[in-house]
Formats: C-alpha cells, sequence, structure tokens
C-alpha cells in the first residue's frame, strides 16, 4: 500500500494528531517572517547630517536657536528637494567639504546599526550589500538544507536549523562591526531557510493529499502574523539590539521540538527505515482515534523517486518558454515581495504604521487564493493578481510627484494594494508552476524556480534603495514603479502558459509538450479534477522547496 492510500483510507488525511503537529510547524513560519524581512529595522537610515565641529553633544533636533543658527551657518543646503540639509557636506572657511562625523534623528529609530556604524554617504550601499548578503545565505540554505534533509531526515535537519538560527540571530545583537553583521545575518538566512522549509515540507509530508495545497497555503498566514507582530515588537523597542534579541528568544522554543515533532514517515520509507516509520505511524492512528488493521502496514511504501533532471525542460521549445515564464515569474514576485516590505520607508505617513499594514494586506491576499483557486482557475487569478498589483504600484508615482501631503494616503494605499496582488500571486505561482512541470522533473523544475526566487530576493534590497543614488520624490517613487513594471510584465507573460485546473497533469516529457494544446488526446479539456481544495488527489508537494523562502 502506499503512503497516500494508507492517509486517505486508514489514518486519516488530516486527524487531530496531524493538526497539532502541523500548528506547531508553522509557528516556525512567525520566527521567519521576523528574520526575513527585520532588515527594515537593523539597517534602517534615519535622517541625518553633519555633526557640527566643536559641539560635543550636537544633535539632530534642534536644541535652541544659537544651534539652529550654528546649524544653517555650517551645514549647506541640500539639493534632493525631500531634504532641508546636505547629509554629507559642511562649509569650512566658506568652502564645502565632505564631514566623517554624523548626528541623526531619533524620532523613527532610537539606534540602527547603520546610525552606529555610520553606513551613510560614501558607505551608503553598504545597507543594500548586506541585505543582499542575507537574501544569499537563504539561498545557500535551501540548497545545503534542503539536500541535509533528504540525507539524515526532516526532525534532525529541523533540530540543527533551530540552533543555527538562535545562536546566530542572538550573536547578531553583539555585531562589532560591518563584515562580522554580514558574515552572521548569512548564517541566519541559511538557518532561517533551514527551519522554515525543512517545517515547510515535514508539513507536507504528513497531510492527505486532498489537503496539501490548503495547507500549503494557510501556513503562509503564519508568515504574515510574523510581520504584523514584527511591527509591533519594533514599535515598541525600537533600538537595533533590542529587538533582534527580542525575535530572537522565541527559537527557544523550538528546540523542545525534538520531542514533540516526529520524523516524517514518508521520508522514513524512502530511506527503507520501515520499522521506525511503523513506531510513528501507529503513534498517529493512535492520536487520530483511528485503529489500524494489523495487515495494514505490510508492503508500505512511499513516493517513487523520479529520474527527470532539470535540464530536460530546455530540451523542447515549449517547455523551454514555459520554463523561462515560469523562472521570470518566480524571480520578480520574490523581488517584489521582499522588495514592497523593504521599501516601507519611502512612504509617506507613520513608519510603523505602513509596515504593520503591509503585513496586514497579507491576510486578505491568500484568503483570496483559498476563495478563487478553484472557482476561476490559477491563470485567471495569477495574471489579475500580478498585473492589478503591479499597476498600482506603477500608479504610486502620480501621487508621490504630483500630489501634496494631504494626498500621501493614496500612495500608501496604493502599495498596499499592490503588497495584496503580489503577495497572493506569490501564493498561485507555486500551485501552478508544480502543475505545469511534468511528474517526471517537477521536483527538479520547483527547485529551480525557487532558486530564481531567491535571486529575485537578492536583487531586491538595491530596487528599494534606489533612493540613495537618485535625489527627490523620484528616487523614493522609482522602487514602487520598478517593482510594479516587471510585476505586469510577468503576470502579461503567465498568458502564455496552459491553464491547470481540471486537466489531466503531465507525466512525462512527451506530456508536458502536448500539455496545454486545444482538443488534445492526451489532455481533453476539463475531464478531470486537481482542485487545490477537493478530495481527489493532488499533485505531490513533499518534495519541493517552499514558495515563501
Amino acid at each position: 500500500m502506499h503512503f497516500d492510500d494508507l492517509l486517505v483510507e486508514k489514518l486519516g488525511e488530516f486527524g487531530p494528531y496531524q493538526k497539532k503537529t502541523y500548528f506547531l510547524l508553522c509557528l516556525t513560519s512567525i520566527s521567519a517572517g521576523f528574520h526575513m524581512v527585520i532588515s527594515v529595522f537593523l539597517l534602517g537610515t534615519p535622517e541625518y547630517r553633519c555633526a557640527l565641529p566643536g559641539w560635543s553633544n550636537d544633535t539632530f533636533e534642534i536644541q535652541n536657536e544659537a544651534h539652529r543658527q550654528m546649524i544653517n551657518l555650517m551645514i549647506p543646503d541640500s539639493t534632493d528637494e525631500t531634504l532641508k540639509y546636505s547629509q554629507c557636506k559642511l562649509i569650512k572657511n566658506n568652502i564645502s567639504v565632505a564631514c566623517n562625523r554624523w548626528v541623526y534623528d531619533k524620532s523613527i529609530f532610537k539606534s540602527t546599526f547603520t546610525s552606529e556604524q555610520n553606513l551613510v554617504c560614501t558607505d551608503e550601499l553598504r545597507t543594500s550589500h548586506a541585505s543582499m548578503i542575507f537574501f544569499g545565505g537563504v539561498l545557500a540554505g535551501a540548497f545545503g538544507l534542503g539536500t541535509l534533509s533528504d540525507m539524515i531526515g526532516r526532525k534532525k535537519t529541523l533540530y540543527l536549523s533551530s540552533w543555527l538560527l538562535l545562536i546566530s540571530t542572538m550573536a547578531v545583537a553583539w555585531a562589532p562591526s560591518f563584515w562580522v553583521f554580514c558574515v552572521l545575518r548569512f548564517i541566519v538566512g541559511f538557518s532561517c531557510a533551514g527551519l522554515f522549509m525543512t517545517a515547510f515540507v515535514l508539513g507536507m509530508e504528513i497531510v492527505g493529499p486532498s489537503k496539501r495545497v490548503w495547507a500549503g497555503v494557510v501556513i503562509e498566514y503564519f508568515f504574515a502574523i510574523g510581520l504584523v507582530v514584527l511591527a509591533g515588537i519594533a514599535y515598541a523597542i525600537r533600538e537595533w539590539k533590542y529587538i533582534e534579541i527580542a525575535v530572537s528568544v522565541p527559537s527557544v522554543f523550538f528546540l523542545l521540538y525534538w520531542w514533540l515533532v516526529p520524523e516524517s514517515p514518508r521520508w522514513l520509507l524512502s530511506q527503507g527505515r520501515h520499522e521506525e516509520a511503523e513506531k510513528i505511524i501507529r503513534q498517529i492512528a493512535k492520536g487520530n482515534n483511528v485503529t489500524l488493521p494489523e495487515k495494514a502496514l505490510v508492503n508500505l511504501e512511499a513516493d517513487k523517486s523520479t529520474t527527470g533532471r532539470v535540464w530536460h525542460l530546455f530540451t523542447d521549445r515549449v517547455l523551454l518558454i514555459r520554463t523561462l515564464i515560469i523562472f521570470f515569474n518566480w524571480l520578480v514576485v520574490s523581488m517584489g515581495y521582499y522588495g514592497l516590505s523593504l521599501n516601507t520607508g519611502n512612504l509617506s505617513g507613520d513608519f510603523y504604521l505602513n509596515f504593520f499594514l503591509s503585513g496586514l494586506v497579507e491576510f486578505p491576499a491568500y484568503t483570496l487564493c483559498l476563495v478563487f483557486l478553484d472557482r476561476v482557475g490559477r491563470k485567471k487569478l495569477h495574471v489579475s493578481c500580478f498585473v492589478g498589483g503591479g499597476l498600482a504600484c506603477i500608479c504610486t508615482i502620480f501621487t508621490m510627484l504630483y500630489a501634496d501631503e494631504s494626498l500621501q494616503p493614496i500612495t500608501v494605499t496604493l502599495a498596499m494594494i499592490g503588497k495584496i496582488g503580489i503577495a497572493a500571486a506569490f501564493a498561485v505561482i507555486y500551485v501552478w508552476s508544480a502543475e505545469i512541470y511534468p511528474t517526471v522533473v517537477r521536483n527538479a523544475g520547483m527547485g529551480a524556480s525557487s532558486a530564481c526566487a531567491r535571486i529575485g530576493g537578492m536583487v531586491s534590497p538595491y530596487i528599494a534603495d534606489v533612493s540613495k543614488v537618485v535625489d527627490g520624490h523620484l528616487g523614493r517613487a522609482l522602487p514602487l514603479v520598478i517593482f510594479g513594471g516587471f510585476s505586469v510584465l510577468a503576470g502579461l507573460l503567465s498568458l502564455l502558459l496552459p491553464e491547470t485546473l481540471n486537466h489531466k497533469l503531465p507525466e512525462t516529457i512527451q506530456d508536458g509538450k502536448e500539455f496545454g494544446k486545444k482538443e488534445n488526446k492526451y489532455f481533453p479539456s476539463k475531464s478531470y479534477s486537481n482542485q487545490a481544495f477537493a478530495t481527489d488527489d493532488n499533485i505531490s508537494t513533499t518534495k519541493t522547496e517552499s514558495s515563501r523562502l
């Protein structure tokens, strides 16, 4: 008997035992949400100017009239229309010269790593480099710890990632220099990818086929909870070291998972460790109040491995075009998702409220997926969300450049609509692309797609920080326009991909070539049900990487 058949016919696809375990695994997504976007607060750049020479108690805030006069005398006006004073120059002997000391506005942040290390002026792009290095760690962790989980098991990799995340995140708070900070943040990204991805895969492997896509979307709600909670923590603390410590402490709870979370029985079966798998299966049965017949576990087997390789997707023109479109969609959706989160500081209004809203709007985004994924199809939902979200981001340029401050809430609203669309597209592309890839290369294709997403994450900090190289309102508007423009392009290119709802999914490379053609003898239209939330068997997602990281 196949393990999926055992879940459907005997154990239950999502019984009390699986629900408890799944909930525990979802909690790791909250921690992942913390660390994936915490750089907004660690590397935030407060407003600043050069420190006045000879003023030991100089502050960014005006202390008195004499202080104001001295600032006006020694600090030249800024060429950036959004700033009053030059940030990198002061006047000495009637000559404008570069300075090497700065004072920072403390109204938003009491301190950040950027302000402590003076990563401004000629060093201002170092903050973008640091964010890119973090996402590089996520990329390395996905491949390294993903491979390790296939070798030593999900549970051990989950536990190793928990320890590594706890140690590295706590160490970040005491980073003495920029490069030490970058190395530690790389390790944080590495371990964060391992924690979330392994928990995601383990969660998929213990639920039945008809529940996997549902479970894959629901875990994203917990990621959004992490963003919302992080906004509250950062607002209350406002000092980067203590924010980092506060979001690191919950990782201690994950160390208890060694006793609370079982190894994946599906993985154990794939490794030929049937006795260990049988023990865990009986634990699941007991937790679900199910009595297993003695012969139920005879000849039990897991998924059979496939022989396809990712380069098989490039052997045919149809597969090549579809694969490149999918890769581009994954890159853009990740770039836009993380870019919009990192771009919070460029929006007008309250910084913390904007960040809170950027997390809060993800709840309706994922609800859209749950409600409409099986009603309107993958293509219509993905294209409408991606293009609609992209257009909303593009439209912000009009309010940012031509509207006064009283209309800036419109800018925030448009940016949040863009976040809803892009977050929803992120969830849909995972399901849709997995269904387009033929079975023999599905895992390889999804792994390559996930790598493209992480490359998009590495690019996103540089786009979000365009305002550091382009002055004025234009510099603040460009990131949203770039994210929006790429989103519209990716969404329109998706029109070339076939719809997969109610179609038999391709198994072989030849099936993949024929898939989506009208009146095709292999795939007659609407003859099958592969609804994400129906009771029929779904595609296996147990060995693919999660969409979020």
